[in-house]
């Protein structure tokens, strides 16, 4: 990211309905362009200094997605967003001046959603939120779609929401992508290749997401039942 970032020009200040995004950042100046930038392209922006403080804005104010940095002083971005992922699956898009492939991973197994690497372009920022708002909004608007059963759990793939039992399951965006994925395709193996391409990512980050989202879904993780390794391949949903 640049020292000075874009504002857009002409455009009106957010309303009481556009989205409210939480900025976590321990720099100051980073905070300030972030929120000026993102203001002037339509989002609510409120900021925090460290974990503690985005604790207490979220015990207040209830928000779309969070940009969290990784290095905060303190706690933690991978210990914040890893208790966050406990009681909330709101979307955090994860910013680091990390760019070696184990510490994006740390980022998703954290149970980020998305990652951007530091420096970056002030457009692909306002690309990646508006992805992970717009694939949440498909999710919750949509009403049409049938019912997938494996197990104890139902699956509706219009709402892209997930029952065991009758009780919601929390879900992170992408692993309502990789669900909706596998239940339009059931029992059918998907590639790991494939998995990647529908999210921008690699191989390896999509193992991660298996592995995260098994130990959601399946007694015992090490030996799924429902979400199957076709060794070599990829993997598979296994319906009732």
């Amino acid at each position: 990211m640049s020292g000075t970032l874009p504002v857009a020009q002409g455009g009106a200040p957010p309303d009481d309905e556009a989205p409210h995004l939480l900025v976590v950042d321990d720099d100051g100046r980073i905070r300030k362009l972030l929120s000026r930038y993102l203001s002037g392209n339509g989002y609510r922006v409120t900021t925090a200094e460290d974990a503690a403080e985005a604790r207490r804005r979220m015990q207040g104010l209830v928000f779309d997605l969070i940009v969290l940095d990784l290095m905060l002083p303190g706690e933690s971005g991978l210990s914040f967003a890893l208790s966050t992922r406990q009681v909330s699956d709101i979307p955090i898009l994860m910013l680091t001046a990390r760019s070696e492939t184990e510490h994006r991973i740390e980022g998703l197994e954290a149970g980020a959603d998305d990652y951007l690497s530091k420096p970056f372009e002030p457009r692909e920022l306002l690309l990646r939120i508006a992805s992970v708002l717009r694939r949440r909004s498909g999710g919750e608007e949509r009403e049409d779609g049938e019912t997938v059963t494996f197990g104890p759990f139902r699956f509706h793939t219009g709402r892209a929401e997930l029952k065991c039992r009758g009780q919601l399951v929390r879900l992170t965006e992408r692993e309502r992508e990789l669900l909706q994925l596998f239940a339009s395709r059931p029992r059918e193996t998907i590639s790991r290749l494939e998995l990647a391409a529908s999210a921008n990512g690699s191989e390896r980050a999509v193992d991660v997401q298996m592995n995260r989202l098994r130990r959601k879904i399946e007694l015992d993780p090490a030996n799924p039942v429902h979400l199957q390794t076709v060794r070599g391949i990829g993997y598979r949903l296994q319906v009732d």
